[in-house]
């Protein structure tokens, strides 16, 4: 296999998440019917290139490269390493500490719930966006298209009134200096963009209560929540957990649970770990709940409930953020076109008068 067969296979394997939960799902069920992880790898291989027919089909490729990793003494974790994403590898080291079945048992509950969240977060952005955009692309259209045909014939004799007046007014603004009002859009939507992942402290808590930036953090939660839970289900104790989802975390979740973990080493248990922060990460309900069960023995049982639990609440409230947003998004769309319709009646009723 050459380097870009190779990259191929791992950009497609890394692409299509629902037939890489499938393999992990597969791999499970084998080794929980006693097949060695070796064999386990080789029976995918051989069904993903129909019997040796079609060797270089990707989910085949990677079967084998991770075979060889294998076979070079590595661990599961780090022989499928940068074959997915890192969140997904960090839940396969619990592998060497219980059981691989389990680990890939919690990879799938993982990926679904992130999967969910994220298809949420996508719905609740992206047609308000495109609603917005399509708010100024109309703005722009009139005031380079539609009004100044209508304002040459009426001269520069005529003083426009009521609505026809705000018409021409923003059509003029629109039409002189449309190149910095779609620059301004794009470049507004750029920073926004870079700072879900970016911008933390106590100033970006504040901006957590407003869109986009409260839908991101309810993305990031939930996920940080999912894979905090398989790990502790794993048997990978609390402030080990909290140091591996940190370490593989953008910047804004890495500044919470850093601060989470500082006060968990102090003494405190999760619960009030998070509320100290001031961050009001995850929410207070959910902040509420893990003081509650933090201390008690079956702790990881009602952590993977508590995670699947804020998973379905999570996604209802996005649903509901996004029907909302798209509404005010449509009638925003509708009142701009009824203005501009409105304003052009008005502007050839005047352009009429005046010649009349």
């Amino acid at each position: 296999m050459n380097r870009l067969e190779l990259s191929y296979a791992r950009l497609v394997f890394r692409m299509n998440t629902n037939k890489r939960m499938s393999v992990a799902r597969k791999l499970a069920s084998l080794l929980r019917n006693d097949f060695t992880l070796m064999d386990a790898l080789g029976r995918i291989e051989r069904i993903e290139s129909n019997g040796g027919k079609n060797p270089h089909e990707p989910f085949a490729i990677v079967m084998r490269q991770w075979q060889k990793n294998l076979e070079r003494g590595m661990s599961f974790s780090d022989a499928t390493r940068g074959w997915m994403a890192p969140n997904e590898t960090l839940l396969l080291t619990s592998g060497n500490i219980s059981s691989l079945v389990v680990a890939l048992e919690n990879l799938e509950r993982m990926v679904g719930g992130i999967g969910r969240i994220r298809r949420a977060f996508m719905g609740a952005v992206a047609y308000p966006l495109f609603l917005f955009a399509l708010t100024i692309a109309i703005i722009i259209m009139v005031g380079i298209y539609l009004v100044p045909p209508l304002a040459a014939v009426a001269g520069n004799n005529i003083a426009w009134r009521g609505v026809a007046a705000s018409l021409v007014w923003v059509s003029n603004f629109a039409g002189a200096y449309w190149y910095i009002i779609a620059i301004g859009f794009v470049t507004l939507v750029l920073i926004i963009a870079f700072s879900l992942p970016n911008w933390s402290g106590k100033m970006r808590a504040r901006f957590d209560d407003l869109p986009p930036w409260n839908i991101y953090k309810i993305q990031e939660s939930v996920g940080w929540l999912t894979g905090l839970a398989a790990l502790v289900a794993a048997g990978i104790t609390l402030p080990d957990a909290m140091r591996m989802l940190a370490d593989n975390s953008n910047r804004y979740l890495r500044s919470i649970l850093d601060a989470t973990l500082r006060r968990i080493a102090n003494g405190e248990n999760l619960g009030s770990a998070l509320n100290g922060t001031g961050r009001g990460f995850p929410n207070s309900e959910i902040i509420g709940d893990l003081e509650i069960y933090a201390d008690m023995t079956d702790f990881d049982q009602n952590l993977t409930r508590i995670a699947n639990d804020y998973l379905d609440e999570s996604v209802r409230k996005m649903d509901a953020v996004s029907s909302a947003l798209n509404n005010i998004g449509i009638i925003l769309v509708s009142l701009i076109i009824a203005w501009v319709i409105f304003g052009t009646f008005q502007m050839q009723d005047q352009i009429t008068a005046m010649f009349n």
